[in-house]
């Protein structure tokens, strides 16, 4: 729980000058004494990012991400850009699918400067099971990716979620770092289902690792006795025909989401560098196969080791700024007003905030520190 003081949250203007342009701002934070210490920037250094959807436009712009990469390489380190496979069907599912998808968004090497590892595996089959005994869960199975790394940078796009109220860097580290079963587990409290008009293929049988389906009358059935909720025979179905039973409470999807958090960066004690993007606010998350027009003004970027500081001053800057009018936000447009609940009325977006600070990933007290 929090300790009622505050964490350094820092704060990079927007504007730019001919002295000093805003990627020369953003890359000189590695160079802030509290930040540098917690990062190995003379090893192998993942860069957590999301890289959009086919038909996307709001995530973090690739040119964002070169400044940081040319930064650590100048340190002696090796960063590489690094997501996990999505539960849902779409251009990042399995890790083929995600690097067509991430090098259509810009992300190839030639504009970034460094590779790309997905960190799941081929299929999302590769995981990592933290020990946390919280209220959910008793362990949290993670991508593999993150026992082998000794500090994260994550750099997440801030804007409206339909799950979570916004998406900040709790949830691109919590939900974004997880396995596919993590993933799975934090969005549904039952196995899968198989919709009607299955073929009986028999394909999901052969992948199913719980041997949790079986066929009957011309069609899979899943014994949710069995299942283990992996998530495998919803990307393996060659008929896309498996879907996830999206019925968790979206209270429990946030608090989830942070008791994964809490396995990365508490169980495996793993330090992260958090920076948060407060342009193109988005109302929907970048897993949407489109981005709607944001709804406030750009208004800088932040950056702090205190994932539930950084996203709190990141709402708060949004909420204390002009909505825009003609986008998805329908009230709450002056200053002061909770432009998430205008545009996702029913999400109370403080659950994964107070939820942190209880489990002790953070502090939602911040000062921030204009850079």
């Amino acid at each position: 729980m929090s300790n009622g003081l505050s964490t350094k949250v820092y704060f990079i203007d927007i504007h730019s000058s001919a002295t000093k342009n805003i990627f020369q701002k953003l890359a000189s934070l590695l160079d802030l004494p509290d930040l540098k210490e917690k990062l190995c920037l003379d090893d192998l250094l993942p860069i957590k990012l999301h890289f959009g959807e086919p038909g996307g436009w709001g995530y973090i712009n690739p040119k964002f991400v070169k400044c940081l990469t040319d930064k650590i390489k100048t340190a002696g380190g090796k960063p590489f850009l690094t997501d996990s496979s999505t539960v849902y069907i779409g251009g990042r599912s399995e890790a083929v699918s995600h690097l067509e998808t991430a090098i259509l968004n810009g992300f190839s090497y030639s504009v970034v400067g460094a590779p790309i590892i997905i960190a799941d595996g081929l299929k999302g089959e590769s995981s990592y099971k933290a020990v946390v005994n919280l209220k959910h869960y008793r362990q949290v199975e993670l991508a593999s990716l993150v026992h082998s790394v000794k500090s994260i940078i994550c750099l997440s796009h801030f804007k409206g979620h339909e799950l979570t109220g916004f998406g900040g860097a709790l949830k691109n580290i919590g939900m974004g770092l997880a396995s596919k079963a993590g993933k799975l587990s934090m969005h549904s409290t039952v196995s899968p289902y198989i919709i009607k008009d299955c073929l009986g293929c028999g394909q999901c049988l052969l992948h199913c690792p719980a041997k949790a389906i079986y066929l009957k009358a011309n069609r899979a059935w899943i014994d949710p006795e069995k299942c283990i909720g992996c998530g495998q025979c919803i990307i393996t179905c060659p008929h896309k025909k498996i879907k996830i039973r999206w019925d968790e409470s979206v209270e429990n999807v946030q608090e989830k989401i942070c008791e994964h958090v809490y396995g990365i960066t508490k169980t495996l004690g793993i330090p992260v560098l958090y920076i948060n993007f407060i342009i193109n606010v988005t109302p929907d998350c970048d897993c949407c196969n489109h981005s709607d027009v944001p709804i406030v003004p750009n208004l800088g970027i932040l950056a702090s080791l205190d994932p539930v500081a950084i996203d709190q001053a990141s709402v708060d800057l949004v909420n204390s700024s002009e909505g825009i009018k003609g986008t998805a936000l329908k009230n709450n447009f002056g200053k002061g007003g909770d432009k998430f609940r205008g545009v996702h009325k029913k999400v109370d977006w403080t659950t994964q905030l107070s939820y942190g600070e209880y489990i002790s990933l953070g502090t939602r007290n911040y000062k921030l520190v204009p850079y």
